[in-house]
């Protein structure tokens, strides 16, 4: 029997059970899994030593506990560091319009979700965006051009929605005439 098929039959004979015995250890279900699936991972590393040994079993939960035990302290110190921090600092918009604005940019494609916030939101100018990005200052000025044509084309069908299901609209067509064609004319 390989190497790889011992860990592969030891997987599908105690995986369940290590995870059991996890979860009594950790008091959480995911971090039980993650445990055990670490220590397969680290079987991986080495399967020949791994299959040189008298009880695998024990190995994998041993390095398990190890893991979720270094886990625990991490997040303990972690925690600590936090509470002397003191709270997040809140987000800075809760408005519809905030709301809206990012909900758009998340539909947008990455290269130009990333070039509009780091120039727009985070004030850099072009040529640092693209060095950030590592792409040129052509692709991220095209990416700006397409993101806020995107962006635009978005928020109106935002706006359009929001004017139509509340009656609102500002124009010279009325609601009913805005939901035929989609959009309202604002040419008035």
């Amino acid at each position: 029997m390989s190497d790889g098929d011992l860990i592969s039959e030891l997987y599908a004979d105690c995986f369940r059970r290590l995870v059991v015995q996890l979860y009594a250890v950790t008091g959480d279900l995911t971090e039980a899994q993650e445990a055990v699936q670490e220590a397969f991972t680290r079987a991986l590393v080495s399967p020949r030593r791994f299959a040189a040994l008298e009880n695998p079993e024990a190995w994998l939960r041993r390095v398990a506990v190890n893991w979720a035990r270094s886990r625990y302290r991490r997040r303990r110190v972690l925690d600590g560091l936090l509470r002397r921090i003191g709270p997040p600092p809140a987000v800075a918009d809760h408005s519809p319009e905030h709301l809206a604005l990012l909900a758009a940019l998340r539909v947008l494609p990455e290269g130009q979700r990333h070039a509009l916030a780091l120039h727009y939101l985070v004030d850099l100018p072009v040529d640092e965006v693209a060095a950030t990005l590592g792409v040129s200052s052509g692709t991220v000025k095209s990416r700006l051009s397409r993101g806020r044509v995107a962006l635009a084309a978005l928020l109106a069908d935002t706006d359009t929605s929001d004017a139509t299901s509340t009656g609102t609209g500002t124009g010279t067509k009325c609601a009913s005439d805005a939901t035929e064609t989609g959009r309202i004319d604002v040419r008035s």
